[in-house]
């Protein structure tokens, strides 16, 4: 399978972005980065074919602020897997619902919103799910801090097997196999 994502890590080996391959090529060419471990894709380039990388790691260690975990849709919706906290349907066609409503005073924070299908959203409408007789799957709680890769592109990354030892490791985004070879 070809991948067109590319990992690249901080001279200190930390997760800095996935970038394209186009990108990661100009890296490289430009003396800036240097591969790690390549693909088994092939490109072709003027020079001639080359095997075009997965990992890079930059030659310099790059300086970043410490970024904050943002409270946003694609956040929500990574967090709960793109899955309904309801009925457990998953999918990309999710709206974000709030558990306590917003005029009840249910406030707007990663406590109080979950993915929803938009079935269960309209079956919840503006009631609590104890008063529209459902329940919460999973409780909603802010994920840990994922350094420098936002939280959808951490998950994405978490899908490739040889990039995994190179991003730190959270229990609750372990994927579920992993879950169960750490259970038994």
């Amino acid at each position: 399978m070809a991948y067109r994502d590319v990992l690249i890590l901080n001279n200190n080996y930390e997760p800095l972005n996935v970038c394209s391959i186009r990108r990661a090529m100009a890296l490289i060419l430009l003396g800036k980065a240097e591969p790690i471990l390549e693909s088994d894709e092939l490109l072709r380039t003027c020079s001639g074919p080359r095997t075009a990388p997965s990992i890079l790691k930059m030659r310099y260690l790059v300086r970043r602020p410490m970024p904050e975990l943002r409270l946003s849709r694609h956040s929500i919706l990574a967090r709960d897997n793109y899955t309904c906290q309801y009925c457990g349907v998953k999918g990309k066609d999710l709206t974000i619902d709030h558990v306590v409503p917003r005029w009840t005073g249910g406030p707007h924070t990663w406590d109080n919103l979950v993915a929803s299908c938009r079935r269960c959203n309209l079956k919840k409408g503006d009631k609590t799910p104890q008063q529209a007789h459902m329940k919460l799957n999973r409780k909603p709680k802010r994920p840990h801090y994922i350094p420098y890769l936002s939280l959808p592109l951490y998950l994405k990354a978490q899908n490739r097997e040889e990039w995994r030892m190179y991003l730190p490791y959270f229990q609750e985004f372990a994927r579920e196999d992993e879950s169960r070879e750490l259970t038994a």
